[in-house]
């Protein structure tokens, strides 16, 4: 079973950036598709971004491409997500999650599809 903890988060300027980490522990790392979910006050948890086990495919909420970008790096057991040209709107807990897949190229985006979640980290933008 994985364990999942992510850090990074903060308070930051519109227009600014944050790079936000998730460490997982006690799984092979490489064996899971990972993703990042956000959920902001009063609403409900949303997808955000997903990368495959190989060769790392990645997928992301159309309303985030181009802003944000996923990624990871299996020698540190950890995925990222570097978030750009940060909103207002963009103020929510960021939670990373993952799951053994189906297969390697998977990239899911559904909350009920992953197994293992982390405890979240805030990100506040102000204006």
């Amino acid at each position: 079973q994985v364990q999942l903890v992510e850090s990074g988060g903060g308070l930051v300027q519109a227009g600014g950036s944050l790079r936000l980490s998730c460490a997982a522990s006690g799984g092979t790392f490489s064996g899971y598709a990972m993703g990042w979910f956000r959920q902001a006050a009063g609403k409900e948890r949303e997808f955000v971004a997903a990368i495959s086990q190989i060769p790392r495919l990645t997928s992301y909420a159309d309303s985030l491409k181009g802003r944000f970008t996923i990624s990871r790096d299996n020698a540190k057991n950890t995925v990222y997500l570097q978030m750009n040209s940060l909103k207002p709107e963009d103020t929510a807990g960021y939670y990373c999650a993952a799951v053994v897949p189906r297969n390697a190229f998977s990239t899911p985006r559904g909350l009920r599809e992953y197994d293992y979640w982390g405890q979240g980290t805030q990100v506040t933008v102000a204006s």
